[in-house]
């Protein structure tokens, strides 16, 4: 949505992501060693929330990391393939991480970093227990959900490594596998 294809995005992130990352050896999880510097260059208006229309979504490289890292440990991300697409969605999807929701143009309930859709929002919010409570609360109200889910950092961000190990299948996840999973 803010970056000219996808693709571009994939391929500049894959090239930069082995140098960014520690070494994959099994069961080592990917995790950003030199975070904000290697996200910033994976996605290079992270580094600041100035000039942000929604403010309030907005996270720095220096914010996302942890929430990232998070998410790798999580859902058993150990691949740097798996790595790099997951953070070139959501670099793509939120432009660099300044968006939570979905504003352009602007679905009801479509949101979480890798602007996941609503059915999907709510599926990944009953996988977490916290949010149970929440959840009876918020019914099937797709705005609820959402805000449930991009109230939190740790369930904002870690909503395309969930996607990735419960909806991708083995075929498709070994795609993104450079031999290193």
């Amino acid at each position: 949505m803010f970056f000219p294809t996808l693709a571009t995005t994939l391929t500049f992130t894959a090239a930069l992501l082995p140098s960014t990352l520690a070494a994959p050896a099994p069961p080592q999880l990917i995790l950003f060693k030199r975070a904000p510097g290697s996200l910033i260059a994976m996605a290079p208006t992270s580094g600041t929330c100035a000039g942000a229309k929604f403010a309030n979504e907005c996270k720095t490289a220096a914010q996302a990391a942890p929430f990232i890292n998070a998410s790798f440990k999580t859902y058993g991300i150990t691949s740097a393939g798996e790595a790099a697409a997951i953070v070139s969605l959501i670099a793509f999807e939120s432009g660099d991480f300044k968006y939570n929701t979905n504003h352009f143009p602007g679905r009801p309930g479509q949101g979480t970093r890798n602007m996941q859709m609503p059915p999907f929002n709510l599926e990944y919010a009953k996988s977490i227990p916290a949010l149970k409570e929440g959840l009876a609360k918020a019914g099937t109200d797709v705005k609820a959900v959402l805000a449930l889910l991009t109230s939190n950092g740790e369930y904002d961000f870690g909503s395309a490594a969930w996607f990735m190990k419960t909806k991708c299948s083995e075929k498709v996840r070994m795609y993104w596998d450079d031999g290193d999973r």
